[in-house]
């Protein structure tokens, strides 16, 4: 990711991490190149009560809306998304699946994560280990979709090329070390 283009507001860089800062604007970081098959590895952590996460895939629509698949990052304790239940908590595919044998670091510490694809094989990690993995395109997914916000979205649940993104949901969060591989080339 090209941190010299991040928004004049909201986001800053300090001490090494690519911070957004509560209820400061600036929007979303979304990468300039598209992956398909992918290693994309980061830490993150957020403030007490926070949400954001990182998408990918996303697909190009009207209105600029930014609809791709989610690998939760919030606060599982405090923010009333993932109050409702384990597919809106961290490391979930938001709205569709829930991550499971999940070990967090407390709110306000880094944690490690990792969204692998390879093939139609999509697997979330969190501190070392595998969370949740799915096969895009699946009956299993479809059927998850269709219970989701996402059920009118063409293509959704499925591999494509998409770019990656940094969700600026208004809260305070931070991200550091983030690499990406393209596995496709």
């Amino acid at each position: 990711m090209d941190t010299s283009t991040v928004p004049e507001e909201g986001w800053v860089v300090e001490d090494g991490t690519l911070k957004h800062l509560s209820n400061g604007g600036g929007g979303d970081i979304v990468t300039k190149q598209r992956y398909e098959e992918f290693d994309f590895e980061f830490e993150w952590k957020v403030a007490p009560g926070a949400n954001s996460g990182v998408k990918y895939f996303i697909l190009e629509e009207e209105r600029r809306k930014t609809i791709g698949h989610e690998y939760q990052v919030i606060d599982d304790e405090k923010h009333p998304d993932a109050l409702r239940g384990p597919k809106w908590q961290t490391a979930g595919f938001y709205d569709c699946f829930p991550a499971s044998n999940r070990v967090l670091h407390p709110v306000g510490e880094f944690n490690r994560s990792r969204i692998l694809v390879q093939g139609n094989q999509a697997e979330h990690w969190l501190n070392g280990v595998m969370v949740l993995s799915y096969t895009l395109g699946s009956p299993e997914v479809l059927k998850a979709v269709a219970k989701s916000k996402f059920k009118n979205v063409e293509g959704f649940g499925r591999r494509h090329r998409g770019r990656i993104l940094l969700q600026d949901h208004n809260d305070e969060v931070a991200y550091r070390n983030l690499r990406i591989r393209h596995l496709n080339r």
